[in-house]
């Protein structure tokens, strides 16, 4: 059975200029209606805001954490989204948690506490442009950093550059660098991503390898992803995704359950 990711539907939306400091990406998806065709959800490491719009007319805002596996499921109402991924380090600021309390879980905006918490009912009431427009005039007026908090999401930028290299380093060859501690870095991982390094290196790897599986033999894909050998990439794989590597490209995945939302 072929399945979609919602990244194969999603377009680019231009991110307002104010918005930029705390939003990676921007992205729209439109209305779609086959509940029969199902979706593979790969690991993320990224904290979402989502814009959901039935086919019916109602909207709800909820948030995504970090995703520490793969799932798969299919629609239960035709639905469009727009989701607003955020910055590493900015949750507790934007949402009032640390991103680690959201891992594995989608939660209402409504929820949570934080500057983008108060905005849900306007969020869910306003056409997906006009909700950006809003956010964009009244956001950045919610929000302040301190010195610390900058320090410590300039920290977490570069350590995330060099995971997500060709030559990653180690993390005591990052740490060393970085000129923090292992728990330093852990603790700022944990808050500002919900993942510790190691689990999000993981992540980002098999990220990598599936944008280019099924072009290359698998032996070319673990020495050019930085694992130690094929057998290795298929372990990972297999305890992140689910299933082994090449069964997920005969199609050969889990039975899709119902999206699970929160209520």
């Amino acid at each position: 059975m072929r399945y979609l990711t919602s990244a194969q539907l999603e377009t680019p939306m231009t991110t307002p200029e104010s918005l930029r400091p705390w939003l990676t990406e921007l992205t729209s998806t439109p209305v779609f209606d086959d509940l029969a065709q199902p979706f593979a959800h790969p690991p993320m490491a990224t904290t979402t805001v989502v814009l959901r719009t039935e086919q019916s007319g109602r909207s709800r805002a909820f948030v995504v954490g970090a995703q520490t596996k793969a799932s798969y499921s299919r629609p239960d109402q035709p639905a469009g989204c727009v989701r607003l991924r955020l910055e590493p380090g900015v949750t507790r600021q934007l949402l009032g948690v640390a991103a680690a309390e959201l891992t594995d879980r989608a939660v209402r905006l409504d929820e949570l506490p934080g500057p983008l918490g108060t905005f849900a009912s306007e969020l869910t009431q306003l056409p997906a442009e006009q909700a950006i427009g809003y956010l964009d005039n009244e956001l950045p007026q919610r929000l302040s950093e301190t010195d610390t908090d900058r320090a410590h999401r300039i920290v977490l930028r570069e350590a995330i550059t060099a995971l997500t290299a060709d030559n990653a380093p180690s993390l005591p060859e990052l740490t060393a660098r970085l000129a923090v501690s292992e728990r330093q870095l852990r603790n700022l991982f944990t808050a500002g991503i919900g993942l510790s390094p190691k689990h999000f290196a993981r992540i980002q790897r098999l990220r990598r390898v599936l944008a280019y599986a099924g072009n290359s033999p698998w032996s070319h894909l673990a020495a050019n992803t930085g694992y130690y050998d094929q057998s290795h990439l298929t372990a990972d794989f297999r305890t992140l995704m689910g299933v082994p590597p090449a069964a997920y490209l005969r199609g050969k995945l889990p039975a899709p359950t119902r999206c699970r939302l929160p209520r």
